[in-house]
């Protein structure tokens, strides 16, 4: 009877600590079961004069992929920072021959730059490159932005620029969206500091798009090239940003209106550059560069996030387009969001 009664008792006890198992396994799968097949589109809503619409709801957007309607399913707004996903940005520095020249006139920019999309115990993180001849990884994603801008402050220059070979491994290898967590995708985003030069690289600018758009980065630059030279490579930041969604700031080619001691004197070294004076031209370089990276930061900060499931699931690695618009009648706005996306790799 003892031997009966103990094994009864084996049994039960058996069966109490098996069920719960069970139940937790069922519920942990079900608590990690997302909806992948959803497109995170960042957009941002800006009127005449740049200054940020904050104040749009749900009701106000409509999207369009591939020229068909689909329904907005989740919808956080620009001002909601505490509910959108965390924030990853990479910062891009170039460190050619060319950057030597400007790099001082930007560092303390960038820092604070880096503070403001990564501040300190948030959700956010960072990491941050740096491209001559070759992509040096400088900082690996962190969360805290000391490290950031310590390291900004000790960089070296030289070589060559190999800028999409930078931006193609910041997309494939610090941003890639594998496994994909559909509405949870955190936000992606590259600054590029530089002027667009390229002459190092293995990766096409076509590849490096193909890349970002794949793993849904949107890219923003902040172009280097100083008024009064002509730089045609610049057109590669307008490219990766339009593709993208993303935006150009050029906080140098305004630099000369209404200042004090400003020379217009033009030399013959290849292109025209010009001889400045002291005191009101440094300070109005560090006022267009203030300008410059509070619009950077406003761009991504100002975003809302617009999360639809399309009409057919990620089943295929063709180009699907994107349309956004808005239904604000008569109202003069301009809506900046990446063009389309290849569907990312789905587990």
């Amino acid at each position: 009877m003892r031997a009966g009664w103990g094994l009864g008792i084996l049994a039960l006890l058996g069966a109490a600590v098996v069920a719960p198992a069970q139940d937790a396994r069922t519920q942990s799968e079900t608590t990690i079961r997302v909806e992948v097949n959803v497109v995170n589109l960042p957009v941002t809503v800006t009127d005449p004069e740049g200054r940020f619409i904050v104040d749009l709801n749900k009701s106000d957007f409509t999207v369009w992929e591939d020229g068909e309607q689909v329904e907005i399913r989740y919808f956080t707004r620009s001002v909601e920072e505490d509910k959108k996903p965390p924030l990853f940005a990479g910062f891009i520095i170039d460190l050619s021959n060319t950057a030597r020249l400007y790099y001082k006139t930007y560092q303390t920019s960038i820092g604070d730059l880096a503070w403001m999309l990564v501040p300190e115990g948030g959700k956010n993180r960072g990491f941050l490159f740096g491209y001559h001849t070759e992509v040096d990884e400088l900082v690996d994603f962190t969360d805290d932005p000391v490290l950031l801008t310590e390291r900004m402050e000790s960089l070296k220059h030289g070589g060559g620029s190999a800028m999409f070979d930078a931006v193609y491994r910041a997309c494939t290898d610090k941003l890639v969206s594998i496994p994909y967590q559909g509405a949870s995708e955190p936000r992606k985003v590259l600054v590029v500091i530089g002027d667009g030069h390229d002459n190092a690289s293995k990766r096409s600018i076509d590849e490096v798009i193909h890349a970002a758009q794949l793993h849904q980065v949107t890219i923003y630059a902040v172009s280097t090239v100083g008024w009064g030279y002509h730089q045609e490579e610049e057109s590669n930041l307008f490219k990766l940003a339009r593709e993208t969604g993303g935006r150009v700031v050029r906080p140098m080619q305004k630099v000369h209106k209404d200042v004090a001691g400003y020379l217009s004197k033009p030399q013959d070294a290849g292109n025209y550059q010009y001889e400045v004076g002291t005191g009101g031209y440094a300070a109005a370089q560090l006022q267009a560069l203030y300008e410059a990276i509070l619009d950077v930061a406003g761009n991504v900060q100002s975003q809302y996030i617009l999360g639809y499931v399309p009409s057919r699931p990620f089943s295929d690695q063709a180009f699907r387009l994107i349309d956004v618009e808005l239904g604000l009648a008569g109202a003069d706005v301009q809506v900046y969001h990446r063009r389309g996306y290849f569907p990312p790799m789905v587990q």
